[in-house]
């Protein structure tokens, strides 16, 4: 019997999330680029395959991986600053879809509790920290820090598995932020940690997306 298109794309993209996570362990260095540029297309294209109708909240979910594979492919092509701001230009058009995604969520989400709270003072923090050191990179960072925080907290109105990937992903940045502007962070192995909690934070989105849409379905509500 001939395997679902889905369940061959998850395997895929576990299998390279592995092999790419072996490879910032223990290298060789040349593979981690194409590696990383695999992923987000395998894990769309599950995710489109997987749900049982591309509802408004799975074109938007899928778009977001689509604009994270820019974040992920465009530094290649530049050098020093210019590098990290195609990242961060990419990864905010992502943020900025998946904030409009969980969008019609909003009123079952954490914002206005003290959860919210959490996540601000979080990226207080963190900006506090890394402000000294960003230089004239500054403002992009708090712009795309802002929306970070609200992409994180929206994503718990759509399923407690995109809330949980939200946060994850939230932590995968703010480690990515430490690294490029705090001098004193300097962790062993910080690019696996860093893809660790990226793959993961992905992962968890996009299975809270299927879940909500599966269940949306189910019921005959769909929302937005």
């Amino acid at each position: 019997m001939t395997a679902h298109p889905a369940r061959v794309l998850l395997g895929a993209y576990t299998v390279v999330s592995a092999g790419h996570l072996v490879v910032q362990l223990a290298g060789p260095a040349w593979l981690s680029r194409p590696t990383q540029m695999l992923l987000m297309p395998l894990l769309a294209a599950w995710l489109w395959w997987a749900a049982p109708a591309r509802t408004r909240l799975v074109r938007l979910a899928t778009a977001a991986l689509a604009l994270s594979w820019l974040g992920d492919s465009l530094p290649a092509a530049f050098t020093g600053d210019t590098a990290f701001l195609a990242m961060v230009g990419g990864f905010l058009l992502a943020q900025l879809a998946y904030a409009a995604a969980f969008w019609p969520y909003r009123r079952e989400s954490a914002a206005g509790t003290p959860l919210a709270a959490g996540y601000v003072v979080a990226f207080g923090v963190l900006f506090v920290l890394c402000a000294p050191g960003a230089g004239a990179l500054v403002v992009p960072v708090a712009v795309y820090g802002g929306c970070l925080t609200l992409m994180a907290v929206l994503a718990t109105g759509a399923d407690r598995l995109a809330g949980i990937g939200g946060a994850v992903f939230f932590c995968s940045d703010a480690l990515i932020a430490l690294g490029a502007f705090a001098d004193w962070y300097d962790p062993p192995v910080e690019g696996f940690w860093v893809m660790l909690t990226y793959l993961t934070g992905q992962a968890l989105l996009a299975a809270g997306v299927l879940r909500r849409v599966r269940s949306e379905a189910a019921t005959g509500c769909a929302v937005g």
